[in-house]
């Protein structure tokens, strides 16, 4: 990737060194081995030989009240007719499976099964908030799920899962780092749901890394039709210290259109204040729906896994998309999920190249990606890699290897860079845990 070399941490005073790593290496590795001996079978000799095609999965939510993410599975059946226009991998033809988990934890356990009984090779660029009911099947099968959205830490915790960003986690942790410097009181509002249990803890962390107070948490239905309370009792909380300017940090998925639609109409009767919110609950397309650079987002903190949507490095992403989506507008290449299918999608293309000749299973892509293939992604995270040394020393997300996000800002109505590099959050999502 342009800009990064392999990872090497070089730790600062006090971070988690030598034993800590040492004891989430040996977790991890005592989880792969009861993949293999806890089911009286050997996981992962799914999949087909020779020319056979390479059957994927790649599931999301759609249609529900709640987040939905249809640009995944679209982006996973563009992806494949643009290989499948170039000849395949390796002559392979890559068939996709989709499923839609309807945010369930039934359905998508039930995705998960429907996986094992199609024989496919790896679920890849999927999102899904019910980690503990599709893992499970996934594990019995012995199938690696590539490039999760992470939205649980479960996905960041299974042996078998290779996620290429650092999920909500980092996000929030990253967010913290970014409000830190600018912010007066911080109000969080969020769903009042597993997934979204963790994010005042790892907000502030971050906002503990730059000297700030503890934000206000505010527990919210995900799927409720209007946030007129919560809004007004976030801007109360952001405009408590006369003086200073606050940030109101809405986290709620999809429905974070919805509550800044009650907050734009009462902020007012408040002292100015600003907001923050990560990629996957505000981008570019919601920013123009609501007014641009007259709307409630500008001057807004934003935290990403990857580079700006008008970043060049999208440009292949794109071009795939017009060629080869046709017209779908489920796709929209400034969403994250989008995004993040894509990169999961290279992934399983390179691991899929590793292997040659060779035959094509989820055995084999595992043994591929655990073996320490190194995947470039043209400068849109750093290189990824799944070997012990590239975990991070968290024992709460023994899987993370890339815990790096970029910062950035609505500036005249548009998403840009706040700050060119990457920023590597690891230092706080570890101190999340103390």
């Amino acid at each position: 990737m342009t800009g990064f070399q392999a990872r090497r941490t070089h730790q600062p005073p006090g971070h988690p060194t030598g034993l800590a790593k040492r004891l989430v290496r040996a977790t991890t590795l005592a989880a792969c081995a009861s993949l293999v001996a806890g089911c009286g079978v050997i996981p992962g000799t799914t999949g087909g030989t020779g020319d056979d095609p390479v059957t994927v999965m790649t599931w999301a939510p759609e249609k529900t009240a709640a987040t939905n993410k249809p640009g995944m599975p679209a982006m996973a059946k563009a992806y494949a007719r643009w290989i499948n226009a170039g000849g395949g991998i390796n002559g392979r033809e890559l068939k996709i499976l989709t499923c839609n988990d309807h945010n369930e934890t039934v359905t998508a356990a039930k995705c998960a099964r429907r996986a094992a009984d199609e024989d496919v090779v790896a679920v890849v660029g999927s999102y899904s908030q019910h980690g503990r009911a599709f893992l499970a099947p996934l594990e019995s099968a012995g199938i690696p799920y590539i490039g999760g959205y992470g939205v649980t830490d479960d996905e960041f915790a299974s042996a078998l899962s290779y996620p290429v960003n650092g999920g909500q986690a980092a996000l929030m942790a990253g967010l913290g780092e970014q409000l830190a410097k600018d912010c007066g009181p911080v109000a969080l509002v969020r769903p009042d749901s597993i997934a979204g249990d963790q994010l005042p803890l790892l907000l502030d962390s971050g906002l503990r890394s730059g000297g700030h107070d503890r934000s206000a948490d505010q527990l919210a239905a995900e799927d409720a039709t209007e946030y007129g309370g919560h809004a007004r009792e976030a801007l109360r909380r952001a405009s408590a210290e006369p003086g200073t300017e606050g940030c109101v940090v809405p986290a709620l998925g999809d429905r974070t259109f919805t509550f800044m639609d009650s907050f734009r109409r009462d902020r007012a009767d408040f002292p100015d204040v600003r907001t923050g919110t990560v990629l996957g609950s505000v981008d570019q397309t919601v920013i123009d729906a609501t007014g641009g650079r007259s709307g409630p987002y500008e001057g807004a903190y934003v935290t990403g896994w990857y580079p700006v949507e008008n970043d060049k490095r999208w440009d292949r992403m794109k071009e795939v998309i017009r060629e080869h989506a046709f017209g779908d507008n489920r796709i929209d290449p400034a969403d994250p999920g989008v995004q993040t299918t894509w990169i999961a999608y290279t992934v399983l293309t390179a691991a899929i190249k590793e292997i040659g000749d060779g035959e094509v299973t989820s055995q084999t892509i595992r043994r591929v990606l655990d073996g320490g293939l190194r995947v470039t992604t043209g400068g849109l995270t750093p290189p990824l890699s799944w070997r012990f040394e590239d975990l991070i020393a968290s024992a709460g997300f023994p899987r993370l290897i890339n815990p790096e996000v970029t910062f950035q800002v609505v500036r005249k109505g548009q998403l840009v860079a706040a700050r060119r590099n990457f920023v590597n959050v690891e230092k706080t999502l570890v101190d999340a845990e103390n």
